[in-house]
C-alpha cells in the first residue's frame, strides 16, 4: 500500500487501500462505542450490582457517574496520545489505545460485585472507566486523522463519514448482544450474572481489531512530515500556543460542545427518558431506538458527502440550532405516543406537594454521602422514582410535606434522627399509601404496551437521530481540517474529547438530577438546549468554514 496511491486518486474513487484504511479505523471506533453502549444500557443493573451499599436514587447518579467517570478523563488521554501520535505515528498510537480499552472492558465482566467485595467492586469499575477514558481519548482522533490523511481532496467528509456510522453499529452490536442474552437467560439470571457476558464478548472484538490494524501501513501525510523534518517535538505544549489555543476554545465551544450534547441527547438520553420517565420496557425500548438508528444511519453518509459540496459548518450548526428548538416539543410528543397515560393522568389528577419550601433540597449527592431526610425530599424523591411529575406549593414554615394527587391527599414523614428500623417501616407505609393514590389516579406503573403507538414513536426518535447525524456526520473532517499536520492529532483530540467527554457524558446525570429536583419531566431538556444555542453562536460568529482546505500543509 504506497503513500501516493492514497492521497492522489484523481476522481477520489473508493479503492482497495482505501476500502482497507475505513474499515480497520472503523473497526476500532465500532468497539468503543460497543462499551460506551453496554454500560450505559445496563446503568440500572450496574448499579444494584456495584452501588448497592448507597439508596436508590443516589445509587443510579452515582452509575451514571461512573459511567461519566470514563469521559471526564478522555481529555487527558486525548493530551497524552494525541501528542504520542503526533510523534511517532498514527497507526501505533490507536493499535495501543484500542488494546488498553479492550482490557477494561473485558475485566468489568470478571469483576466482583459489591455484595463479593464491598467497596472495593465500585472503586475497581470507576478504575476501570477511568482507564477506558484514556483510550478513547486517543481512539477517535486516531482514526478521524488516519482516514482524513489518506483521503483524496473533496472527498474527506464522505470518507470520514464512514467513522461516524461505528457509533451506530457499535450500538446495534450492544443491543444485539444484550437482548439475545436477556432473552435466552431470562430476566432474573441476567440480571444476576448474565450481564457479564455482553462484556466478556468484547475480546472477541478486540482481537479482530487488533489483528486488521497491524495489517496498515502509517499515514502518508506523516510519513511526508516525517521525511521532511517537520514534525512538532513537543505537541501538546506546541497545541496549547497562542492561536492555536483560541482556536481549540472556540471549536470547543463553537462545534463540539453542541455536537456532543445533541448526539448524546438524541440517541442516550431518548433512551433513558423512555425506559425511567415513561416506563417503557427496556426491550422495547431499545427495539425502538435501534429502529431508529437503522433508518436514520445512511444519513451520517449522506450529510458526510454533502459537506463536501456546501460546507461543514453550516450542516453542523443547522442541527444544534434544530434540535434546540424542537426538543421540547418532540419530548413533549414521546410522552403522548408511548406513555399517554402519564399525560392524561397529569392533566386529571396533577401530583402537587405541599411542603415547607426550605426543606426541599436539590437531590444530587454522587458521593452518596449526604441523607435526604426531610418529609420533602422523601416525598419528592418518591415521586421521581415512581416516574410522576410533581410541582411544589409553598406551604408555612414547620409544616410536614403532604402529596394531593386527584382527590387523595396523605402525608409524608421526616426521617431524621429515626432509628432504621422505624425508618423502614414508614417508607414501606408510604410507598403502598401512595401506589394506591397514583394507582386510582390514573398514574400507570408501566407504559401499556398496546397503548405505545410504535410508527409515531419510531418517528419521532427518528427525526431526533436525524439531528445526530447532522451534527455528527461532517465533524471528523471540520476537525482535521482546521489543525496544521504536525499537531493535528492532539490539537483536533482535545476539544472533541471535551466537548464529548465533559459536556456530552455529563448529560445523563445532570438531566436526572434537574428532573428529581424540579419534578418537571421535561426540565433535563434544558442543559442540551442551552449548550447547543451556545455552540450555533459561538460557531456562526468565529469559526470559519474548511471544505477546500489543504491538509497537507
Amino acid at each position: 500500500m504506497s503513500a501516493t496511491t492514497h492521497h492522489h486518486s484523481p476522481q477520489g474513487e473508493l479503492g482497495k487501500g482505501h476500502k482497507k484504511v475505513i474499515f480497520a479505523s472503523s473497526l476500532g471506533t465500532v468497539f468503543e462505542w460497543y462499551d460506551f453502549y453496554l454500560y450505559g444500557s445496563l446503568a440500572a443493573i450496574i448499579a444494584k450490582q456495584f452501588f448497592s451499599g448507597v439508596n436508590e436514587t443516589t445509587g443510579f447518579i452515582f452509575a451514571l457517574l461512573a459511567f461519566a467517570a470514563g469521559f471526564a478523563v478522555r481529555p487527558f488521554g486525548a493530551a497524552f496520545f494525541g501528542s504520542l501520535g503526533d510523534r511517532i505515528g498514527r497507526k501505533y498510537t490507536f493499535l495501543v489505545t484500542i488494546v488498553l480499552m479492550g482490557l477494561s472492558t473485558f475485566i468489568v465482566g470478571i469483576l466482583p460485585t459489591y455484595a463479593t467485595i464491598g467497596v472495593a467492586a465500585p472503586i475497581i469499575l470507576i478504575l476501570l472507566r477511568l482507564a477506558q477514558g484514556l483510550a478513547l481519548g486517543g481512539e477517535y482522533g486516531g482514526a478521524a486523522t488516519y482516514v482524513a490523511e489518506h483521503a483524496p481532496d473533496g472527498k474527506r467528509g464522505l470518507y470520514t463519514s464512514f467513522i461516524q456510522t461505528t457509533a451506530t453499529l457499535g450500538l446495534f452490536l450492544s443491543l444485539l448482544v444484550i437482548l439475545t442474552c436477556r432473552l435466552s437467560l431470562g430476566t432474573e439470571a441476567f440480571e444476576a450474572w448474565g450481564w457479564r457476558i455482553p462484556f466478556l464478548v468484547s475480546i472477541v472484538l478486540l482481537g479482530i481489531s487488533v489483528w486488521i490494524r497491524l495489517q496498515l501501513s502509517e499515514s502518508p501525510l506523516f510519513q511526508q512530515m516525517k521525511a521532511e523534518g517537520k514534525g512538532s517535538k513537543q505537541p501538546f505544549r506546541d497545541s496549547l500556543k497562542g492561536g492555536n489555543l483560541k482556536l481549540m476554545l472556540l471549536v470547543l465551544l463553537g462545534a463540539t460542545a453542541g455536537q456532543a450534547v445533541v448526539w448524546y441527547g438524541g440517541q442516550f438520553y431518548s433512551l433513558f427518558f423512555l425506559t425511567q420517565a415513561l416506563k417503557v420496557d427496556g426491550t422495547t425500548a431499545n427495539l425502538l431506538i435501534a429502529g431508529a438508528l437503522a433508518l436514520a444511519t445512511p444519513f451520517f453518509i449522506v450529510f458526510g458527502w454533502l459537506s463536501d459540496k456546501i460546507g461543514r459548518k453550516k450542516i453542523i450548526l443547522a442541527g444544534c440550532l434544530l434540535a434546540a428548538l424542537t426538543y421540547f416539543p418532540l419530548f413533549k410528543a414521546l410522552t403522548h405516543y408511548a406513555n399517554p397515560a402519564v399525560e392524561e393522568a397529569r392533566e386529571s389528577a396533577p401530583a402537587i406537594v405541599h411542603a415547607d419550601p426550605s426543606t426541599c433540597s436539590f437531590q444530587f449527592d454522587p458521593a452518596g454521602v449526604r441523607k435526604f431526610t426531610s418529609a420533602c425530599d422523601i416525598a419528592t424523591a418518591a415521586l421521581t422514582k415512581a416516574g410522576v411529575p410533581y410541582t411544589v406549593q409553598a406551604a408555612p414554615a414547620g409544616t410536614v410535606a403532604r402529596v394531593e394527587v386527584g382527590g387523595a391527599s396523605f402525608e409524608s414523614y421526616d426521617a431524621t434522627g429515626l432509628a432504621k428500623d422505624d425508618a423502614k417501616a414508614k417508607a414501606t407505609a408510604l410507598a403502598g399509601t401512595m401506589k394506591a393514590a397514583l394507582t386510582a389516579a390514573g398514574y400507570p406503573e408501566k407504559a401499556d404496551p398496546d397503548r405505545i403507538n410504535i410508527p409515531m414513536t419510531l418517528a419521532i426518535l427518528w427525526v431526533l437521530v436525524i439531528y445526530v447525524t447532522m451534527v455528527y456526520g461532517p465533524i471528523a473532517a471540520y476537525l482535521v481540517e482546521l489543525f496544521p499536520t504536525r499537531i493535528r492529532y492532539t490539537s483536533m483530540s482535545l476539544p472533541y474529547h471535551i466537548g464529548n467527554g465533559w459536556f456530552g457524558g455529563f448529560l445523563p446525570a445532570i438531566s436526572f438530577a434537574l428532573v428529581a429536583g424540579t419534578g418537571n419531566m421535561y426540565f433535563g431538556l434544558w442543559y442540551p438546549i442551552c449548550i447547543a444555542l451556545l455552540t450555533v453562536v459561538v460557531g456562526t460568529l468565529f469559526l470559519r468554514e474548511t471544505k477546500d482546505v489543504d491538509i497537507s500543509k
